[in-house]
């Protein structure tokens, strides 16, 4: 179990599958997320500077790349993770898995300057069907994607993941989640009445979900960053 990162046993209330789709809000415009992600990718980093920051260097640190590995990203979005990904695993192979065309388009570019672009593979897919081999990735990362599918798509997106881990294979979440503190519940209660602030993410639960699914070892940490609440979730596959 990674510093920090208290294991959730199969008491505790979020692995109770009843529990996490009633305190979900379910998404909303479910077709417009990969548009409106296109659209805002250029200045996408200013929001993620002030609420993200944080997060992502604690997805790095639970990572804890091992160089030579097989490790994919999903959902790269303007490729600022990808990049310290592949950084650190220089004799490995890296992979790259984005949705959005504008995010994509940004995540070659800075591919691209950081000189990484000839070694890392990146392609245009849903995580949903991910055009990958059954257990080909030791290491799989994935970054505020599940808090934009619809409830459903939750649960369709984690088995898929777990479908391209290798047994053992280790899984890294950071998602917008359901907010621990009364200060941070603003974002889910301006959502749930159609008051979009945050190009379309709102609070999930990953924990119970990879519970249902038979992961291993399931770690959930909490991190807000002005006041928008990020839930940092690690696991493995399961052998079998």
């Amino acid at each position: 179990m990674l510093p920090g990162l208290p294991l959730l046993t199969e008491q505790a209330p979020a692995q109770r599958g009843e529990d996490w789709r009633s305190r979900v809000i379910e998404a909303h415009q479910r077709t417009e997320a990969r548009d409106v992600y296109s659209r805002i990718a250029p200045v996408y980093e200013l929001w993620a500077k002030l609420t993200e920051s944080r997060a992502r260097r604690r997805v790095l640190e639970a990572a804890a790349v091992r160089d030579g590995e097989d490790v994919l990203e999903v959902a790269t979005g303007t490729g600022v993770q990808l990049v310290e990904l592949a950084r650190r695993n220089p004799k490995g192979t890296t992979v790259g898995v984005e949705l959005a065309s504008g995010m994509l388009n940004e995540t070659r570019k800075r591919l691209d300057g950081a000189g990484l672009a000839a070694r890392v593979q990146v392609m245009e897919a849903s995580a949903l069907e991910l055009p990958l081999p059954d257990e080909s990735f030791d290491l799989l990362v994935n970054g505020y994607m599940l808090d934009l599918l619809p409830r459903e798509d939750i649960p369709r997106a984690l088995a898929e993941f777990r479908r391209v881990l290798r047994p053992g294979g280790r899984l890294v979440l950071s998602n917008m989640t359901v907010a621990e503190r009364r200060r941070h519940r603003i974002w889910d209660a301006l959502y749930a009445r159609g008051i979009n602030l945050t190009a379309n993410c709102r609070g999930v639960l990953a924990a119970p979900v990879l519970g249902e699914l038979g992961y291993d070892r399931i770690s959930r940490e909490y991190i807000a960053q002005m006041g928008f609440p990020t839930e940092i979730v690690t696991a493995t596959r399961s052998p079998s």
